[in-house]
């Protein structure tokens, strides 16, 4: 039987594309939850440190990256849909607040808050379009969701070691579930192809939550520099650096972004799950590694290991999700993303060879250089060319 559920919850087709108020609302409780997952790299440079908060950044994102694909259909002027933002949005604070101690003494809330906005969403989709076909996707989502939720409680009681076998487990499971169709036993499936999404939508949120974590080294540079009791040459010159690479990173992600809204590319939901769920996470961890290094340029005399990792890592995780967007998007190689990789591992290569006695400055000034030549190929030489393949 269909229920007419528009006047209820359905997001009006005329104005799916737009980004409402209470989405953009939403989107703050994740600039708190950014600060923290970059603090909490930022204090645990070790390779185990940097593990966890891989696993904890992939659990948040998760939770955002389902949350937009909702609010897709959902009205977001409908007062019910807004007491869902809400409950998720206090859902996601508290992921938030207890994240540093997430594999400490407040793991098993950090999996509850997360579990219960994974379980909490699908039940309100599946009752909000119930007799439609969207109703029984949302079914087998939460099928899927709330198995990976009972290796996200049991590992919350664990030691730290188990919990992070277990928690990896957990994020197996909600991250195959789209390439699995949904299919779960006497369920059947829920493949993609079933799942009527507005391209541009996702594009949007996407891009607005990616400007949120470039927003972070913004106050990591302000803080930082704040901080500080003098303002030395190389201070100001590691400033103008640090806000160099940042603003380069911008200039990548939107000449990227212009020329797929220019050349269009394929825009079937399965394209769209890899565009936007997977590439844009390695794409907005990019961006969270970056303030990092941008805070360990402000604060280092000397180039260490830590420092090179760091400051590589971020590029190198943007310009991966480049190459998986471009793959899924216009099926293109992407050979100047490579192509930056390449330059980028040999510089850091280069840099280690120096060791402690190079200036951090150095390794960061090249990284700059190469993500600022791709850039402008990005620009201008991805404009005069007729498709994706340009970049």
């Amino acid at each position: 039987m269909h229920v007419n559920t528009t006047s209820i919850a359905r997001r009006e087709r005329l104005h799916r594309s737009e980004v409402g108020p209470i989405e953009l609302f939403f989107d703050l409780v994740y600039v708190f939850a950014i600060i923290q997952l970059s603090h909490l790299l930022l204090h645990h440079l070790t390779w185990l440190g940097a593990l966890q908060t891989a696993v904890l950044f992939f659990a948040v994102w998760w939770a955002w990256n389902y949350s937009a694909w909702a609010m897709n259909w959902l009205n977001p002027g409908n007062g019910a849909v807004r007491i869902l933002n809400a409950s998720l949005m206090l859902l996601g604070l508290g992921m938030a607040i207890v994240l540093p101690d997430a594999f400490g003494d407040k793991g098993l809330l950090f999996a509850c808050f997360y579990v219960a906005a994974q379980v909490i969403r699908p039940l309100f989709m599946m009752f909000a379009f119930r007799g439609e076909q969207l109703a029984a996707n949302y079914r087998n989502l939460l099928a899927w969701s709330a198995s990976a939720g009972l290796l996200w409680l049991f590992g919350g009681l664990l030691e730290p070691d188990l919990r992070l076998v277990v928690w990896i487990s957990a994020l197996f499971i909600d991250y195959f579930a789209p390439r699995a169709g949904y299919r779960f036993p006497l369920l059947g499936s829920a493949p993609m192809r079933m799942w009527d999404v507005d391209a541009e939508h996702l594009a949007e949120r996407n891009r607005l939550v990616f400007i949120i974590a470039l927003g972070e080294s913004i106050l990591v540079m302000g803080f930082t520099l704040s901080g500080l009791s003098v303002f030395t040459p190389v201070v100001i010159v590691s400033a103008i650096v640090g806000f160099g690479c940042l603003y380069v990173l911008w200039w990548n992600y939107f000449a990227l972004d212009e020329g797929d809204t220019r050349h269009g590319g394929k825009a079937d939901t399965g394209v769209l799950r890899s565009a936007y769920a997977y590439a844009h996470s390695l794409m907005v961890a990019g961006a969270i590694v970056l303030a990092v290094s941008i805070e360990m340029l402000l604060t280092r005399e000397q180039t260490d290991r830590a420092f090179l990792v760091v400051s590589v890592a971020g590029p190198m995780l943007y310009l991966m999700g480049n190459v998986l967007f471009l793959r899924s998007r216009s099926d293109a190689l992407a050979c100047s993303r490579y192509g930056a990789m390449g330059v980028l591992l040999l510089t850091v290569a280069t840099s280690a060879l120096f060791g402690e006695d190079m200036s951090p400055l150095v390794p960061a000034a090249a990284i700059f250089v190469v993500m600022a030549a791709l850039g402008i190929y990005t620009q201008y030489v991805g404009a005069r060319t007729n498709g994706a393949e340009a970049v």
